[in-house]
């Protein structure tokens, strides 16, 4: 990879060097050089870093838990849509979508000609296959609650039908999830082990836990993505190690960046912070089926008793926005930005609790990092302010190792992280609805169940609109969530590294896709 690229006889190396004799007076530039120096171009060999990644990795997307594979396998496969950066909803192996009336059945109409990375053509038995391998009751897949509520999924040529248990006129959505990827079959049956793929980069090598290594598909079939000539990708799990990498150069990308650190990094020479707002949030999750916590009044109590903006300050170091105790976020289609907004309130604390039959309130409140970075010192904060509400609020320090599994939906107040999901359908219907496995707070809510269904099936936007605007409220002021701030997404990057403006806040890494999309300058 050259350090430089030349633009009309100028070099950026030379470039930087004129800004900086220039000092105050800035550099000015032809508008053509600017032009170019945007415009995106091939070439190069991108280096990413990630903190993800595990030895247990494999080729099967039924396990695919980390941002490891995730990012890499989007890079390798296909999918049938694709979550543009905007947010919007774009065609990917699927050309082009339809619903019945009652968004029960959906009809997709695929791209002619694609091809996998072996030459084999990409086919409608492939994606029957594909996605049959999630279904069933013998399915161990991460994505099973997914693709439940299909029913029937059959091939005619280039064309796929879907049927499902309900209407859902956001399934178009679902058929983007990192778990749904296009891969080759015979006889009926998915290919869990094959290397093979229809997206930008063929996968020459993976060592799962260590790192892997693409090259650019010369036959991929957008003309306008994949820039880079190959990719190295490694997984640095110690935070100090991924950015002494990139400030040395070794690294063109690093994702996440330590928000404790992050100062530094934005004063180093050659290097940018990208920090994009998305779906993520962290959260206390209460047990709405224990003492106290059953009472919603306590719940309110609680949900006055900290300070959002505080957290936002310390924890994540401005890296992120307030919660208000709902989990769709301000970047995403339908969030309620008229709900009104929480925040730290003692004398409302004291009301609830007053209405709740109590003068004080003491609970246990379970954390440990391994729930989100700085979950700790998060219940710290939160402790102090609530004591100014008669609330006394035990921090009990859990191990990292085992959080998931011994505490998480097990103590009765923890906390929580959740990555988030593209539609609110999707994020409502995994942790909100009731009885559903991972409603964390075992809360369940009549009227938002009715607006669930109805809300997914209703293609009347100013209709489904209103309803998870109502949803929203519902959560905000009755579930037993307690959502102090959305994480932005952070990662730092070489200045030689760009992008479009619009930076997708599905995932991180630009919705999984930043391999295909970003470019070297």
């Amino acid at each position: 990879m050259t350090d430089f690229l030349t633009h009309g006889g100028i070099s950026r190396r030379g470039l930087l060097k004129g800004a900086t004799a220039l000092g105050a007076a800035g550099l000015i530039l032809p508008a053509s050089v600017r032009r170019a120096m945007a415009e995106p171009k091939r070439g190069g060999i991108l280096r990413l870093a990630q903190a993800a990644g595990n030895t247990t990795d494999s080729y099967d997307p039924a396990t695919w838990d980390s941002q490891f594979v995730q990012v890499l396998h989007t890079a390798r496969c296909g999918y049938l849509t694709e979550i543009a950066a905007d947010g919007s909803l774009v065609g990917e192996v699927a050309e082009s979508w339809e619903a019945s009336a009652d968004a029960v059945t959906w009809t997709f109409k695929l791209r002619e000609g694609l091809t996998y990375h072996s030459g084999k053509p990409v086919t409608g038995d492939d994606v029957v296959a594909s996605i049959n391998h999630h279904r069933g009751p013998d399915s161990k897949s991460a994505a099973k609650p997914v693709v439940e509520p299909i029913t029937d999924v059959k091939a005619d040529g280039n064309t796929v039908v879907f049927t499902l248990s309900a209407g859902n006129a956001d399934f178009p959505y679902i058929m983007s999830d990192y778990h749904l990827p296009i891969l080759p079959s015979a006889e009926g049956k998915m290919d869990a082990t094959t290397k093979d793929g229809c997206g930008g980069y063929v996968l020459d090598s993976w060592e799962p836990g260590v790192g892997a290594k693409l090259t650019r598909n010369p036959n991929y079939w957008k003309p306008n993505r994949a820039w880079f000539d190959g990719i190295e990708m490694s997984v640095v799990l110690d935070s100090a190690a991924r950015q002494n990498a990139l400030m040395t150069g070794e690294v063109d990308v690093i994702d996440p960046v330590d928000l404790t650190t992050v100062a530094l990094l934005e004063k180093a020479p050659g290097i940018k912070i990208l920090s994009v707002a998305g779906t993520q949030h962290y959260t206390f999750a209460m047990d709405t089926r224990a003492d106290p916590f059953k009472d919603n009044n306590v719940r309110l109590a609680l949900k006055y008793a900290l300070d959002r903006q505080e957290m936002l300050d310390k924890i994540l170091h401005g890296y992120g926005t307030v919660g208000n105790d709902q989990p769709i976020g301000p970047s995403q289609r339908y969030f309620y930005a008229d709900l009104e907004q929480r925040s730290y309130d003692p004398d409302k604390a004291k009301f609830h609790l007053k209405e709740a039959g109590l003068d004080t309130l003491s609970v246990q409140l379970s954390a440990a990092d391994a729930a989100f970075t700085g979950a700790v010192d998060a219940a710290l904060l939160f402790s102090e302010k609530a004591a100014g509400a008669g609330i006394t609020l035990e921090v009990v320090r859990e191990p990292n190792d085992g959080y998931w599994d011994n505490v998480w939906m097990k103590k009765p107040f923890c906390a929580v992280y959740w990555g988030g999901r593209p539609t609110a359908d999707w994020m409502f219907s995994m942790v909100y609805a009731t009885g559903v496995p991972w409603n964390d707070t075992f809360w369940s809510n009549e009227k938002f169940d009715q607006l669930l269904l109805a809300a997914r099936s209703e293609l009347d936007e100013a209709k489904r609109t209103e309803m998870y605007h109502e949803m929203q409220s519902i959560c905000s002021n009755e579930a037993g969530t307690i959502i102090p701030m959305f994480a932005n997404y952070v990662m730092g990057m070489s200045d030689k590294i760009a992008h479009e403006d619009k930076v997708a806040g599905n995932w991180t890494l630009d919705g999984f896709r930043a391999i295909e999309r970003w470019w070297f300058v």
